[in-house]
């Protein structure tokens, strides 16, 4: 079985040491960068299964690196590592297509959990069997099996993440989830307890790409007080 490879993109050489030592002990291969532009280098080049991805960086910042990675079309996970002071920062970095943030001083346990569970979602993902993954809502087609939503019959372009959660709200219709229960299913977090504002700049950005007009969404629903879900009819 090939071991799983991490890119560690951090400029503090204590922390990276931290995480090459934990993430190692855990079978990953590891590759590290201690400025933005050679971590982007890496990840273009080496294809890593996920990368860590610190804010602030020499160079080129984080926020740089991921919005380049998205713009060249790579869906590879990114979990950003931020101040745990800096909200925008964390929101900022969402908004640019990264997967999840985690904060520092963090749990070296807790950051374990989400590298296995983003690369285990990778997996299932690319793992699903390509029959009947389409779902047809007359202006809206989401192909699983290739990878894709289209709306009139234009690509959304949306990110994987997006992708896998209009894909999950989509395939049960009608069905209210709450953020919690979509940081489990469509995250990937087993029994996640944690900050779930990234689920909220998720259906954002999705209602961004997908909807007629945003404010008034037709196809994902804001149930108060309970959580989201996608309306067909």
């Amino acid at each position: 079985m090939d071991r799983k490879k991490v890119l560690i993109v951090e400029d503090e050489k204590n922390i990276v040491d931290i995480l090459r030592f934990n993430l190692q002990k855990e079978g990953y291969e590891t590759l590290e960068a201690y400025d933005g532009t050679t971590g982007l280098t890496l990840a273009l080049e080496e294809n890593p299964d996920l990368i860590l991805l610190d804010l602030m960086l020499p160079g080129m910042n984080g926020f740089e690196v991921c919005k380049t990675l998205r713009d060249k079309g790579r869906s590879t996970p990114v979990l950003i590592i931020t101040a745990r002071e800096a909200e925008k920062d964390k929101i900022l970095g969402l908004d640019l297509g990264a997967d999840d943030y985690i904060t520092k001083p963090f749990s070296i346990r807790e950051l374990l959990a989400r590298v296995k569970a983003n690369i285990r979602r990778v997996a299932m993902v690319q793992a699903e069997p390509p029959a009947e993954n389409r779902l047809d809502f007359g202006r809206l087609v989401i192909d699983k099996g290739a990878g894709f939503a289209a709306k009139d019959g234009e690509n959304l372009e949306l990110t994987q993440r997006e992708l896998e959660l209009l894909t999950y709200l989509a395939s049960n219709a009608g069905k209210v989830f709450s953020r919690q229960e979509l940081m489990e299913r469509v995250w990937n977090y087993e029994g996640y307890v944690g900050d779930v504002r990234g689920v909220d700049v998720a259906v954002r950005r999705l209602r961004e790409k997908l909807e007629d007009n945003p404010a008034q969404p037709r196809y994902i629903i804001t149930r108060r007080g309970a959580g989201y879900y996608f309306q067909k009819d």
